[in-house]
């Protein structure tokens, strides 16, 4: 799977591994993935969810059933 958080989007960012001789390379810089889950009261159930760091300070802040529902109205299946 890629490294794509569900909540905030968040995919890898791409740039130049610079070398003391200043040769470049290609690298990635992949976010911070975790595999969560978290209960739904409002369903009796859990889901499980990918999510970078910022977007489980997002859930925090927000809400279980509300980051759900803006999911859930995005299109996605949960």
């Amino acid at each position: 799977m890629s490294a794509h958080c569900q909540v905030t989007g968040r995919s890898p960012g791409f740039g130049n591994t610079v070398s003391h001789s200043h040769k470049r390379s290609r690298r990635r810089w992949n976010p911070n993935i975790q595999t969560k889950t978290y209960y739904l009261a409002g369903e009796g159930r859990r889901v499980r969810l990918r999510v970078s760091a910022k977007g489980i300070k997002v859930i925090d802040r927000d809400g279980i059933e509300a980051v759900v529902a803006r999911l859930r109205s995005a299109g996605e299946k949960i």
